[in-house]
């Protein structure tokens, strides 16, 4: 039980672990949901297209932060090792560690915007000073990791930085625009990453109920993949993004106020 969902009773009451279960067709949507704008976004690169090739790459990157989330949480409906494997693959594709960010991100979970949150300190910041320090946001979240992490986790941080390291040089050295492109499109999310997925949803928020923003709205959070359930994601981090919306009504339904303030 998250701390914050330990100090009010209405948000204990609330059903959510049949909210857990994935079908075998959600798990293999889950799955696949990058693949589509990865191929059209490295498709448009190829052809030099690279203006209409950005959106595509933004998407790829939101839809592969969709994936790592749920794979940080184990709550893709499939084994330990294939969450491992799923966040191995998306460190070559989105470069950087995903176990690095996973250790990050759960001790942001556990001391949610306190003093020593690596991932959530962009939050207390202004917006364009979340911009502005938004290169600097993967280094640190990469060194408290390197710093931290211990056995196997430490292990897959060493070998996601070689083969994001490895991509990096290949983009150097080969003649391939479409790979440069997609190296230079990735590092920009990186950066951008400390904005758009930490202070778009914490931003003015404190210590306590409610932690993070949500948002209301089917065209809304169908355009951004269900991304910005961010207050019912902290309550309950072992739901599925996908099950996201149904567990935002039962919460709207128990506890209202927790759900009041918006990403948009």
């Amino acid at each position: 039980m998250t701390p914050e969902r330990s100090q009010d009773p209405r948000i204990r009451a609330v059903q959510w672990r049949d909210l857990t279960r994935l079908s075998r067709n959600e798990v293999l949507l889950e799955l696949a949901l990058p693949l589509p704008w990865l191929a059209v976004s490295l498709w448009l690169a190829g052809t030099h297209l690279f203006l209409l090739a950005l959106p595509a790459s933004f998407m790829f990157f939101l839809t592969g932060l969709r994936l790592t989330h749920n794979a940080y949480h184990y709550a893709l409906g499939i084994s330990r090792r294939g969450c491992d494997a799923v966040m191995f693959s998306l460190s070559a594709l989105m470069l950087g560690s995903m176990h690095a960010v996973q250790i990050n991100h759960l001790h942001h979970h556990r001391h949610c915007l306190g003093e020593h949150d690596v991932e959530g300190a962009s939050a207390r910041m202004p917006a364009w000073k979340a911009i502005a320090a938004g290169p600097l946001f993967p280094i640190r979240l990469h060194l408290h990791a390197w710093k931290t992490a211990r056995g196997a986790s430490f292990r897959w941080i060493v070998l996601e930085i070689a083969v994001t390291a490895a991509m990096i040089a290949l983009a150097g050295t080969l003649p391939c625009a479409w790979l440069r492109y997609h190296v230079a499109a990735m590092i920009a999310g990186q950066c951008l990453t400390s904005f758009f997925a930490v202070w778009t949803v914490h931003h003015d928020c404190n210590e306590g109920t409610p932690l993070a923003r949500t948002l209301r709205g089917f065209m809304k959070n169908f355009a951004t993949y269900n991304m910005f359930f961010h207050v019912e994601h902290h309550l309950f981090p072992a739901v599925p993004t996908c099950h996201l919306p149904e567990l935002a009504e039962r919460l709207d339904r128990a506890a209202p106020e927790v759900t009041r303030m918006r990403v948009f």
